[in-house]
């Protein structure tokens, strides 16, 4: 039997520029992005009809699995929701270790825009690395998609989340990068969304080490103890 090869159609643009710290679900944070279509996608043509629909579906591809080339199959995975340390069944996870390469999320619908000859599909909620390769874009169904009583085993609830809190020389960064225009107050919400699911690996639970983090041109070192996280420095 024949592989299924499937075309990109564009590529996500995101402030999240590496692995380490995106949400492990979409919507968890509410941060604006947008898919860059590629030829012969790029026709507005294509979008006719999608501003009656608020959420789409995005399949899209773990470009940056180091294992999305093995040929071993691995049949069970340890979720970070179980602490890293319990094993689990693979296909009753999202993990991205899987035998086929692919994610799906659903995210809010902000506009279609032709920008030069470029067409542009701005989301929110999105939880994709940037140039994450996207698949195939569909509406979300509210009727069908949407299942009130549904039970998500260990994953039922909502993470908690940790409030955020500024040192005094982190403070001092934002403040300067805020008066330049480097930094905007939107890009400073997500970050902090960001920040309160505690990005760091399950396992891992040292109160004094300070972590770092690429997200929209910043880097951003930060230490996380058990009621918050404290910025404690902000780069460009």
């Amino acid at each position: 039997m024949s592989e299924l090869k499937m075309p990109i159609i564009g590529y996500m643009k995101s402030p999240y520029r590496e692995k380490f710290g995106i949400p492990r679900q979409p919507n968890l944070v509410q941060v604006e992005s947008y898919i860059e279509m590629v030829e012969p996608y790029n026709d507005l043509l294509a979008f006719e009809g999608i501003e009656d629909f608020s959420h789409l579906w995005l399949i899209w591809q773990f470009h940056e699995n180091k294992n999305a080339n093995s040929t071993k199959f691995r049949p069970q995975v340890r979720p970070p929701r179980l602490g890293g340390n319990q094993k689990i069944g693979v296909f009753a996870t999202r993990s991205m270790y899987r035998p086929s390469p692919m994610g799906l999320s659903v995210v809010q619908l902000k506009a279609v825009k032709k920008v030069g000859k470029s067409v542009r599909v701005y989301v929110v909620g999105s939880d994709l690395l940037d140039g994450t390769p996207i698949l195939d874009i569909k509406p979300y169904i509210q009727y069908s998609d949407a299942v009130m009583d549904a039970q998500s085993g260990y994953a039922q609830d909502e993470p908690e989340r940790k409030s955020v809190i500024w040192s005094e020389h982190a403070e001092q960064q934002k403040q300067a990068f805020l008066t330049k225009g480097s930094l905007t107050e939107q890009l400073r919400a997500e970050l902090e969304q960001v920040l309160s699911l505690d990005p760091r690996p399950a396992y891992q639970h040292d109160d004094e080490r300070v972590y770092g983090m690429l997200f929209g041109g910043l880097n951003v070192k930060f230490q996380v103890s058990k009621q918050h996280v404290l910025i404690v420095e902000i780069s460009q």
